[in-house]
């Protein structure tokens, strides 16, 4: 069983009043709830916001799930985003918080599309939950920051050097579907407008020849072709740098569309996912990354790095 741990820090879109049916719901809540592209993003959103409503309206989780009839580890997955939850379920619980009017709906609307399906679900079957998540935040994140110390990232592989790296870790039953999702991935570089992409690479990356030379120098190659979009920006981080700050852990930070949703600082490793939302954790990797930034090659440089790589193995 997969384990997904979120630290969840909430800025709720409600006044400190326990009469929320007298507080207007912000206009944006209505406007960028219609315009979200993930259900995830959606279902993270909302989970928050039913969390702070029910601890502003006093209740523990404990007499919360007494009243919806529901069990204590149910409303807590729902509250931090494990789970989905329907929007006649989302309509019992606000009228037990008192939410009402235009702004019950909105967050029922939330709720309805937090619903849908993302394409990442058709591929459960090579997917762990904790993963699936990942990806569906992803999929609406409008600036991604991230440290490889070994691989390339998975929005940057092409589908052969995915594939080598699929089977060296799982073998090749399902290299073919895994490699599709990651493919999928890499439509959110295609999309108007991409994120923007911030990518730090340990030189090791370079200099290991995943799937053999050949599908190595395609694979820099191709780095060194993203590395001219402007939404793409591609550092070498050498050995003559010495230690730094990420020696021990790769990450991604991703930020999202509006204020509304907090940052995510996402780790994982091959069998489990963390999800870190508190600003400390968010505010301590951006501080990394910028140091990582300082320390790597100039985006230049590390153009003609990916290069003189590339020739090495011709």
């Amino acid at each position: 069983m997969h384990h997904l741990r979120l630290q969840c820090n909430s800025h709720s879109l409600f006044g400190t009043s326990r009469h929320w049916n007298s507080i207007a719901l912000p206009e944006r809540l209505c406007a960028v709830a219609t315009t979200l592209r993930s259900p995830t993003v959606r279902r993270r959103r909302l989970a928050r916001e039913l969390r702070e409503l029910r601890k502003r309206f006093g209740m523990t989780l404990e007499q919360a799930a007494g009243q919806l009839d529901m069990s204590k580890s149910n409303l807590s997955r729902i509250e931090t985003a494990e789970i989905g939850v329907k929007p006649r379920d989302v309509r019992a619980m606000l009228a037990l918080y008192g939410v009402t009017g235009e702004d019950a709906e909105a967050l029922i609307e939330i709720a309805r599309g937090a619903r849908q399906r993302g394409w990442w679900q058709d591929y459960s079957d090579v997917m762990p939950d904790w993963f699936e998540f990942y990806v569906g935040l992803e999929a609406d994140a409008t600036s991604i920051a991230t440290f490889e110390a070994e691989a390339v990232p998975g929005l940057l592989q092409t589908a052969e050097y995915a594939r080598a790296i699929t089977e060296v870790s799982w073998g090749d039953s399902s290299a073919e579907r895994t490699v599709a999702v990651r493919m999928q991935r890499q439509a959110i570089l295609r999309r108007e407008p991409p994120p923007s992409l911030s990518v730090v690479l340990n030189e090791a990356v370079l200099l290991r020849p995943v799937g053999g030379a050949a599908v190595m120098r395609r694979q820099l190659e191709h780095l060194a072709d993203l590395a001219q979009s402007p939404t793409v920006t591609i550092q070498v981080l050498p050995f003559s740098a010495g230690g730094h700050p990420a020696i021990t852990r790769s990450y991604v930070i991703l930020r999202f569309p509006d204020a509304i949703d907090d940052p995510v600082v996402h780790l994982d490793n091959l069998t489990v996912g963390l999800a870190l939302e508190e600003p400390k954790h968010v505010d301590g990797y951006t501080l990394i990354h910028e140091r990582l930034c300082t320390m790597a090659l100039s985006p230049e440089e590390s153009a003609t790095r990916l290069e003189h790589a590339a020739r090495d193995l011709t």
